[in-house]
């Protein structure tokens, strides 16, 4: 019998019979699986975060849930269904659109969206004080557009309701509706722009998409086409999964019990008269993820760490600091505003230098939008390259006006859109190409802004929506431009019924941010919401009242610094990459 082998781009190579298996895509049972699996994380993740207070599966940006679940997938349901009847196991189509779309719901329910959003469009008013003056500076300019206006829904939303009372649906239906619609656009926008790079990253740059390959491992069939699929056979995969099992179920016991001593592989080494430490942590996610990836861009990880500590260093004893505070996830410390301006000049380069690379490809785009007879061929995609432009195109015209809409001046916000997209863009680049599983900006869009054009220019209604953007582009530990990255890749890897998969993505979007808000909801007029993660309903609910309050009492102007550092770190970024 003739076997076709089909490679995966990568460091391992899997060879794979030539089954109709493996050639299918998209299945209305593949579909429903996935919508099952959706729900199942849009209440599992905010429970276990919130309640428990346990594992953080959603807390990456790679989205352990959906690997997790994946893996219990494989183990129990598939076997029990192929031990029924053989033709009832799930094919690898199947497989791959349930992982996409528990990829892409696994970015919402916490750190995503919803777990920052609740908290930040009630913590103004609930944490108003006389001290703070939130109520006279903040309130009387902030828009409804924006948050929840009803002192009586907010304090039962933090400190709980009686028995029966439910939660006040008429109050929060206009404000969450709204954020909908923001996060409609932006997941446009994303989308339609990943599917433009898609076909340059995979197959004319090659990128590995480390993340990617874990999966294609799990699904990877033999030639004797068992149920249980050899990477459950492989006894090296199990002693990689013993040795993380083993320390964090002895970490895990050390919470309970603390007379068993915690396993703790982490150092710190003083430098530059200690003014920075190099930190030395086994993080075994990252150790495995950097097992896809070649040597160097693996040494590069590390070298420019370490140029990075060494600069640091080298600032503090050498005095040079930078006065500017532009607010949470934004570099802090004397040092931290220089160290995000260079990244993001860098980021900028990279976006840039990337684009244009792609410029021959990006023709060719442009060309299939306005000519559907042009040579390119976009049916390996999940939507058509003309679809891809004008989603891209009216996103960013909606987003910006809900921008307009909430206090941006209108020529800032194409601006900010054109920040928060060198991030997203440029982060999910890094992800496809280097692997790592949590990667975080030193600056953020709103910090950024701030410093480029300055308070007075955004005036005070600006200053405000500006702090309201850390909602969705803050924390970026998790941000959809990655799954969706991920997506992409592994959407090729069917052959047939791509666009199907933009339908999967899509329902998975919704189910996420619809079922995580209720149960969310739920929680907090249950139980109270400071009764819940401190850190999310105590923390973050100031940040944006307090960060604006801060630039509204002290406004500064344009930074002619920050724009020099930014420029710095572009300079440096297009030598390297010269």
């Amino acid at each position: 019998m003739e076997i076709n082998e089909k490679k995966v781009v990568g460091p391992m190579q899997h060879t794979l019979p030539d089954d109709p298996s493996h050639h299918s895509g998209f299945t209305l049972r593949g579909f429903l699986v996935g919508c099952l699996m959706c729900f199942a994380i849009a209440i599992g993740i905010p429970y276990g975060s919130m309640v428990i207070q346990g594992t953080r599966m959603g807390l990456s940006s790679c989205t352990p849930a959906a690997f997790f679940l994946l893996f219990v997938l494989l183990a129990s349901a598939h076997i029990l269904l192929g031990t029924l009847k053989r033709n009832w196991a799930f094919k690898r189509g199947e497989l791959i659109t349930i992982f996409i779309m528990m990829m892409v719901a696994t970015a919402i329910p916490t750190r995503g969206v919803v777990g920052m959003l609740l908290p930040m469009i009630t913590g103004t008013f609930y944490y108003a004080t006389p001290e703070n003056e939130w109520a006279s500076l903040i309130h009387p300019i902030l828009s409804d557009w924006l948050v929840v206006y009803d002192a009586h829904a907010i304090k039962e939303f933090y400190e709980g309701t009686s028995a029966g009372a439910g939660i006040p649906w008429n109050i929060w239906l206009g404000p969450l509706l709204r954020w909908l619609a923001f996060y409609a656009s932006l997941y446009l926008i994303l989308t339609c722009a990943l599917v433009i790079l898609r076909k340059q990253w995979t197959e004319n740059e090659r990128l590995v998409y480390p993340l990617v390959q874990v999966p294609l491992a799990m699904m990877e069939d033999d030639e004797k086409m068992g149920l249980l699929k050899p990477f459950f056979k492989n006894g090296i995969m199990w002693c990689g999964f013993a040795i993380p099992l083993f320390i964090n179920s002895i970490n895990a016991l050390h919470h309970y019990y603390h007379f068993i001593s915690p396993i703790e592989p982490y150092a710190s080494v003083g430098l530059f008269r200690d003014s920075v430490f190099l930190r030395l942590r086994l993080n075994l996610l990252m150790f495995g993820f950097a097992y896809f990836i070649n040597t160097n861009i693996s040494f590069s990880l590390w070298f420019f760490y370490l140029i990075n500590l060494i600069e640091r260093g080298a600032f503090s004893v050498l005095g040079i600091h930078s006065p500017e505070e532009l607010g949470p996830w934004t570099g802090s410390g004397p040092i931290g505003a220089i160290m995000g301006h260079q990244m993001m000049g860098a980021l900028i380069v990279l976006v840039i230098f990337g684009l244009w690379t792609a410029r021959p490809h990006l023709k060719e785009v442009l060309r299939k939008a306005l000519d559907k007879d042009a040579p390119i061929d976009d049916s390996r995609e999940i939507m058509s390259y003309r679809a891809a432009v004008c989603g891209f195109c009216i996103g960013t015209a909606l987003m910006g006006t809900w921008l307009w809409k909430s206090g941006i001046p209108a020529w800032i916000a194409p601006f900010f859109l054109f920040a928060a997209l060198i991030i997203f863009i440029g982060l999910a680049r890094v992800i496809a190409e280097a692997g790592l599983p949590t990667v975080t900006p030193e600056m953020v869009p709103a910090g950024f802004v701030v410093s480029a054009v300055g308070v007075p220019a955004l005036g005070a209604k600006g200053m405000i929506a500006t702090g309201y953007t850390l909602a969705w582009a803050g924390d970026l530990l998790v941000f959809m431009a990655a799954p969706l990255a991920n997506a992409m890749r592994l959407g090729s890897e069917t052959s047939r019924r791509q666009r199907a998969l933009l339908g999967a993505i899509a329902t998975a979007m919704l189910i996420g941010l619809v079922v995580s808000t209720w149960f969310l909801l739920y929680l907090a007029y249950r139980d109270g919401a400071l009764n819940l993660h401190r850190q999310y309903f105590g923390t973050f609910a100031t940040y944006p009242s307090s960060f604006a309050a801060q630039k509204l009492a002290n406004p500064t102007g344009p930074s002619l610094a920050g724009w020099m550092w930014t420029g710095a770190g572009g300079a440096i970024m297009a030598g390297l990459m010269i």
